[in-house]
């Protein structure tokens, strides 16, 4: 097995969290820093063009198609869990969606134990990250890598659809990510002209350029080497050799939702049961590794709208309209070949909500698919889907065995917790309510999804159980907190060893209300702040310790 060294930082996955992380940390010139990502690179048009998501979330070349375990809540259907395998990982085949979440979300987490976490704290590296496209605010960064844009499309459905809501009594919000959540208008997209604008094209790519920050691609990690309770180094296989790389200062997983809490529990952290049942060494009894897994179930809602032209599947199948699409985004970087995974939409709450918090996230799209990948209806479909801005139901992620190679247990337990049964019911009521407003009603003719058959609050629930699925949202496996049985602190530590943190969304104690791809950002922004901290601290200790030894011996 051929061994590497020559490098400060091992940071295994190049996400979101992993492009972003990197690239501050190469800041810092007398830091050497390697990048081992399982996918390739992130080429091809459909993951640069920003409406190519729908291609590419489930193309297994760039996309790790994880499925859940079957699960009752969903009627027994195993949820899909794909996570991205390619450089910017999940931010490269995302819905380009750019949304924080309420303030409110990160207040909890501080509540729950992550000190520094509070909305105040993160506020910095949330505007830090971006450069916002649209009016100058106190909580928007102008000088960031990452482009954010409002949207570039406009609509004749969707506008009406914002009229209904704004007549049933929704306040208009012209940006989601300002002053406050409530309220509905059009979402901001990350968007670099006429391209998505990834992670990776944002923080890694540019960052590359730096000497001291080296990427290997197609590398599998299997495992994390430890010197006593120090974590040293990782395994990894490329071109199908075993390999061993040292870090001097730390390993950083940045592995994501499922394969964080995997490679930790591979590496002998975990459930001291889980280990011992499948034959691993327990360094350190991590009850909580792999628990706490979050997501956003969404129920999509479609009507058929009477007049064919205002649903994208009308246009997608007319060779006039799709030629004036291509031009619209060509020369002009506008319209429907620009959007991601909604147009417009907002946040509203039910009667279940708590302080005044908006507790339904609404995502509106001129079109209608039963999942993206596959074909677009063939009749004039109008979506609206809806989540639970706040789940309380959790599940977990637990290896199947000691292969690295193969995937773990996903349980996805959704709708376990009836708080969240009651809230997505009010949440198909209400769109039903927008739909049936005078704005709005005369546009569509009939009720496809969930069907007009489903009335009761229990025929409504069946029809979610047996429709509903996943946005995409795996947060909360590696949780972050103050107290023993969190698997990391408030500075991404783990517990109980040394020199190994988690930066990704596995370490969220809590969900987001919406998108979870901004708040990952912010994450691996703060991370890289503390850990830059930390390392000139040292430098700087050790700078006085030296001087004092020189004039001790003088």
């Amino acid at each position: 097995m051929s061994c590497v060294t020559g490098y400060d930082y091992v940071i295994i996955g190049s996400g979101t969290a992993g492009s972003t992380l990197a690239a501050r940390l190469s800041e810092d010139e007398a830091a050497r820093i390697l990048v081992l990502e399982g996918g390739g690179a992130d080429r091809g048009f459909w993951l640069k063009l920003p409406v190519g998501y729908y291609e590419s979330i489930y193309d297994k070349r760039v996309s790790h198609l994880y499925l859940g375990e079957p699960d009752p809540g969903i009627a027994g259907r195993q949820a899909d869990c794909p996570r991205g395998r390619v450089v910017g990982g999940s931010s490269s085949i995302n819905g380009l969606i750019y949304i924080r979440g309420q303030h409110a979300d990160f207040d909890d987490w501080e509540a729950l134990g992550a000190d520094g976490w509070s909305f105040q704290d993160v506020l910095p590296h949330f505007r830090a990250v971006e450069t916002y496209a649209g009016p100058p605010s106190q909580f928007r960064g102008a000088h960031g890598p990452l482009q954010v844009s409002d949207l570039r499309n406009d609509n004749p459905a969707c506008n009406e659809w914002l009229q209904a809501a704004l007549a049933h009594g929704l306040p208009r919000n012209d940006d989601f990510n300002g002053e406050c959540a409530l309220g509905v208008g059009t979402y901001q997209l990350t968007l670099r002209g006429r391209w998505r604008d990834s992670a990776a094209t944002a923080f890694l790519h540019p960052a590359l350029q730096r000497p001291n920050l080296t990427l290997k691609t197609n590398t599998h990690v299997t495992s994390i080497i430890f010197d006593r309770s120090r974590a040293t180094g990782v395994r990894y296989v490329r071109d199908g050799v075993a390999r061993e790389v040292h870090a001097d200062c730390e390993v950083i997983l940045c592995g994501g939702s499922v394969q964080s809490p995997q490679l930790l529990q591979l590496s002998g952290i975990g459930p001291a049961e889980l280990l011992r049942e499948h034959g691993i060494p327990v360094r350190q009894d991590a009850s909580e590794v792999g628990e706490n897994l979050q997501d956003h179930l969404q129920m999509r809602t479609i009507v058929e709208l009477g007049e064919r032209g205002a649903s994208l599947n009308d246009h997608m199948r007319n060779p006039f309209a799709l030629a004036k699409m291509g031009l619209q985004w060509l020369l002009q970087a506008y319209g429907p070949l620009t959007v991601g995974a909604g147009q417009v939409g907002g946040a509203a709450c039910t009667r279940y909500a708590e302080g005044g918090r908006p507790d339904l996230q609404l995502f509106v799209m001129p079109l209608s698919v039963d999942k993206p990948g596959m074909p677009l209806h063939r009749y004039s479909g109008f979506t609206t889907s809806i989540w639970q801005c706040h789940p309380e139901s959790r599940g977990s992620v637990q290896i199947a065995t000691t292969d690295p190679f193969a995937d773990p247990r996903i349980r996805t337990n959704y709708l376990s917790s009836e708080k969240d049964q009651k809230v997505i019911v009010e949440g198909v009521r209400l769109v039903r309510e927008l739909y049936g407003r005078p704005e709005f009603r005369q546009r569509w003719r009939r009720e496809v999804v969930p069907g007009a058959e489903h009335q009761s609050d229990a025929e409504v629930l069946q029809a979610v159980r047996q429709m509903a699925g996943t946005v995409y949202h795996l947060v909360g496996t590696c949780r972050m907190g103050s107290d023993t049985r969190a698997v990391v602190d408030p500075e991404l530590r783990v517990n109980g060893v040394d020199g190994l943190r988690v930066v990704d969304a596995s370490v969220m104690p809590k969900i987001t209300s919406a998108n979870t791809n901004a708040a990952t950002c912010m994450i691996a922004e703060k991370a890289a702040a503390m850990i830059r901290a930390g390392a000139s601290a040292t430098r700087h200790q050790i700078s006085l310790s030296s001087s004092d030894t020189f004039s001790s011996t003088r």
